[in-house]
């Protein structure tokens, strides 16, 4: 009886992203996901064909590239036509989310990093880490014409920084 008691009350200490499927998160917790990194706000580039994504170093023009933040989170999508809000439902069809993202791992039944803010405690980690885009945009989009993105091509962000994938402390 006390082993079935510790063993339920453990499972109860487990973090909300280690409880819960990605649907049944709330809006609070499903935001807290985001470890800021901006990543996902770089263009992209899509190879016609093959679907293909090339990432570019060249951000979105709401992408603050110092807190790697959205400057109008609010008003994202009215004011940038590309946004994609993400969702439970259309995060399992998107193929350029980058390997380290909280919703990718979680969808994927994997644990959040040693950097991820909501395991370090911390939200300066994630730049730490070198995990955010802080220091590695080029150019804003408003600088950056569409015919001259393939200059801007990189593969960063598709890949970990060494000492990244490293467990928790």
């Amino acid at each position: 009886m006390a082993s079935e008691k510790s063993s339920e009350k453990s499972s109860d200490e487990r973090p909300f992203w280690r409880r819960k499927s990605l649907d049944q998160m709330t809006n609070s917790e499903w935001e807290s996901l985001c470890d800021g990194c901006g990543r996902c706000c770089l263009n992209k580039l899509e190879e016609e064909g093959t679907d293909r994504t090339y990432y570019t170093d060249v951000g979105c023009r709401l992408l603050n590239d110092k807190t790697c933040r959205c400057r109008d989170y609010t008003h994202r999508q009215d004011k940038v036509d590309d946004c994609v809000q993400l969702t439970p439902k259309n995060l399992k069809s998107i193929t350029w989310l980058p390997p380290t993202c909280a919703y990718v791992l979680v969808a994927a039944g994997k644990d959040l990093y040693w950097w991820h803010p909501l395991v370090s405690g911390d939200s300066e980690t994630v730049h730490d880490a070198g995990i955010s885009v802080r220091g590695r945009v080029r150019a804003s989009e408003t600088q950056v014409s569409d015919d001259m993105l393939e200059d801007y091509i990189v593969s960063w962000p598709m890949k970990f920084p060494k000492g990244a994938r490293r467990p928790a402390k």
